[in-house]
């Protein structure tokens, strides 16, 4: 006889995963790169996010604009944000931080924290499309709730709950 184990479920978390908890799961997380950057400081506002994928005419994905890309590339060097398309201050390829679909959560983390990035495009599995964009808050949110569980599980365990025989 043994003891039923918890387990992590950390684990079993993925890009995907996490994307679909997030904001951006929820959003239209993309913007025009002919659209200008004051557009991209509203949508970044009006849905309190801090990162949109840019997309040519024919919708494809082909960069990210931050905060960060605002704050140094406009604001700071007194550009007129109105007057400044967002492919003027986007991040295009090959400088893209990218995730695939079921790449996991630590993977992710250790991108963001390789390149000093909050924001992760989601690539699919097969096609390499983009699908998703996933922010440093959401993998935090991630970690944190698989934490709740293991903490949950443990004081279950400790007043008597958690635990149960288990027979050969």
């Amino acid at each position: 006889m043994i003891f039923k184990r918890f387990s992590s479920t950390l684990a079993n978390a993925t890009a995907k995963s996490a994307w679909k908890k997030s904001c951006y799961y929820k959003i239209d997380f993309k913007i025009k790169e002919n659209a200008n950057v004051f557009e991209a400081v509203q949508k970044f506002s009006a849905y309190n996010i801090g990162c949109l994928a840019v997309t040519n005419t024919d919708e494809k994905v082909i960069g990210i604009i931050s905060e960060r890309d605002y704050i140094s590339k406009i604001a700071l060097l007194g550009r007129s944000s109105k007057e400044t398309k967002v492919s003027e201050i986007c991040t295009f390829e090959p400088n893209l931080s990218t995730a695939k679909e079921n790449d996991n959560i630590q993977d992710c983390m250790n991108k963001m924290l390789l390149r000093n990035v909050r924001h992760l495009l989601i690539l699919d599995q097969d096609s390499k499309d983009v699908v998703g964009l996933l922010s440093i808050k959401d993998l935090v949110k991630e970690v944190m709730d698989d934490k709740d569980k293991i903490i949950k599980t443990l004081g279950e365990f400790n007043i008597g709950k958690g635990a149960y025989l288990e027979h050969f």
